[in-house]
């Protein structure tokens, strides 16, 4: 098993953050290996960025994802730049608050998780990535749910640690929905 995931979006809403928890969940409180980079412009906040986490069974012998299996996006300009990138029937898990402009001839899974308006109903709209997230384990059934949670816990601060476990929750929730909405 060997998963390459990408995920877009721009500076400041946890992108970088985001591929940390997955690769943690994997490696720290998981049997699997993993790896994540990341890669931003020079603006720090509002530029396009992205970060990469390989998962897998066997050693990782290349870190950089060509060819993404899984690709979130939190960014119309990030879908711009990415979505050719995803591999055919991959599967994209999209904001579409964020990403109005969407392909119509995509060969892809496509799950729309509107992480933002989610975030903003809990008070706090920095914590859609990890409604994202929350949409992630569901959907793509990669992790289990409690090492999601410790790798939450290890990585954000501790004032946000329940908001971020409830954004998570929700997002949960909003993922399983998603699977038996598109099951029936």
């Amino acid at each position: 098993m060997r998963v390459e995931i990408r995920i877009g979006g721009f500076g400041g809403q946890g992108i970088i953050r985001t591929g940390l928890i997955l690769a943690t969940a994997s490696c720290v409180f998981g049997d699997k290996n993993a790896i994540q980079s990341a890669s931003y412009g020079p603006e720090s906040r509002g530029g396009r960025c992205k970060s990469e986490v390989i998962i897998s069974d066997e050693d990782i012998d290349f870190p950089k994802v060509e060819q993404p299996d899984i690709l979130v996006i939190m960014s119309q300009e990030a879908y711009v730049g990415y979505v050719d990138d995803l591999k055919e029937n991959g599967i994209l898990l999209v904001d579409p608050d964020l990403v109005p402009n969407q392909r119509k001839d995509l060969k892809a899974k496509i799950y729309e998780v509107p992480a933002a308006k989610i975030a903003e109903g809990l008070g706090k709209k920095i914590v859609a990535n990890v409604v994202m997230i929350g949409a992630f384990a569901a959907i793509t059934n990669l992790f289990d749910v409690g090492q999601m949670k410790e790798s939450i816990k290890r990585n954000v601060p501790k004032a946000f640690l329940e908001l971020n476990l409830t954004a998570f929750e929700k997002g949960y929730e909003h993922g399983k929905n998603i699977i038996t909405v598109k099951a029936s």
